[in-house]
């Protein structure tokens, strides 16, 4: 390994390597599984920081279910050979959807949806599969033989490739 035209230093070619998603995937997922939650997202960094985002099943996920992630994570790895920092967390209100299974558990609920182009919109997420979304929403258009604009109703389908961002829809009363 070259490090500036010179041999890679004795420290770094002696680390112990990266941790990866798939050894922890298969790691965690019983304890993920057995605290009625799914993994969202798993991210390490090359210092081996390990951010660990997870979703409940129904509801929300609970302080009791990070930590309890975290000590499972703690017991099936070693803090001193892997040199690791790690946090569990879960997925924020603000955060866009990542896997399906967010997807499937806002159907019937507000979300915000980005599409390519720029175009943001707030709408019901009525119907989600691998390749699309569909969403019920109503904006104001100018109708045929009217002068002012009016509401129009919409049941539209979003191919995946169209959309940029979806997340949950906050509204403060």
């Amino acid at each position: 390994m070259n490090y500036r035209g010179q041999e890679a230093p004795l420290f770094y070619a002696l680390s112990s390597g990266k941790m990866n998603v798939s050894e922890i995937k298969d790691a965690i997922s019983s304890e993920i599984v057995a605290r009625k939650c799914y993994i969202v997202d798993i991210t390490i960094s090359k210092e081996n920081d390990v951010e660990i985002t997870i979703e409940s099943e129904e509801g929300t996920v609970e302080l009791d279910d990070c930590v309890a992630v975290s000590r499972f994570f703690e017991s099936q790895f070693d803090r001193e050979k892997e040199d690791y920092s790690l946090t569990v967390t879960s997925a924020g209100l603000d955060q866009p959807f990542k896997v399906l299974k967010q997807y499937q558990k806002a159907v019937g609920s507000k979300v915000e949806v980005m599409l390519k182009g720029g175009k943001k919109m707030v709408a019901t997420l009525t119907n989600v599969d691998e390749e699309s979304i569909t969403l019920s929403y109503t904006a104001k258009e100018a109708v045929e033989g009217k002068k002012k604009k009016e509401l129009v109703e919409h049941n539209d389908r979003f191919t995946m490739d169209q959309v940029n961002s979806v997340r949950p829809h906050i509204e403060f009363n």
